[in-house]
């Protein structure tokens, strides 16, 4: 089988490939990942995914680059990693009572064959009404800052939802794996 790199350092990707039950290897790629004028959500995390993948190819020529890249998108603002306790309890508080979209990028990159697949999967959370406590006591249970949206939907963070929308709960997680599996089929990597 083809060497895989997961072009990401992300923990929550990294367990979630797991599930496929495949070797890889990680590599963080160092780029810019500053919106540009006028792009979209969608063309942002279709460009960083890509630019990522390709930072990755550089280091490992002959193998297959896993990228991905995540945003969330309320009232048609991009919420980052919130970082900070104030503005995880901020975009909570605006979340609440709203529906989130989340747009998460799939890259499959062939470094030896130089060409790529790449989609774009959406999901919508649906949030319940949030009071300023519940939202304390979930920050303070999860700490979610290193998230996109202020929530982790695979722990505790399911607690804030009425519903969840989309193809793939991974893809709020972060990678969204039945896409991948259709992708490494079409590198004659059939998964199981």
């Amino acid at each position: 089988m083809r060497h895989v790199v997961l072009g990401s350092s992300s923990p929550f990707r990294s367990a979630i490939l797991k599930k496929l039950n495949i070797a890889f290897d990680t590599h963080s790629p160092d780029i810019d990942e500053s919106p540009l004028p006028n792009e979209t959500p969608q063309e942002l995390v279709k460009r960083l995914a890509l630019r990522k993948a390709e930072a990755v190819a550089k280091s490992h020529p002959t193998s297959l680059i896993i990228s991905s890249d995540q945003v969330s998108v309320l009232n048609g603002n991009i919420n980052g990693k919130p970082g900070t306790r104030e503005r995880a309890i901020a975009q909570l508080s605006e979340s609440s009572n709203n529906t989130v979209s989340f747009y998460t990028s799939l890259c499959l990159y062939d470094a030896l064959e130089n060409n790529y697949q790449l989609v774009v999967e959406p999901y919508l959370v649906h949030f319940r009404k949030l009071s300023l406590q519940a939202i304390e006591n979930y920050i303070d249970a999860e700490s979610p800052l290193n998230c996109a949206g202020s929530f982790k939907s695979e722990g505790l963070g399911i607690s804030l939802f009425n519903r969840l929308q989309g193809d793939d709960p991974n893809t709020l997680i972060g990678l969204p794996l039945i896409r991948l599996v259709e992708m490494l089929n079409k590198k004659n990597i059939d998964i199981p």
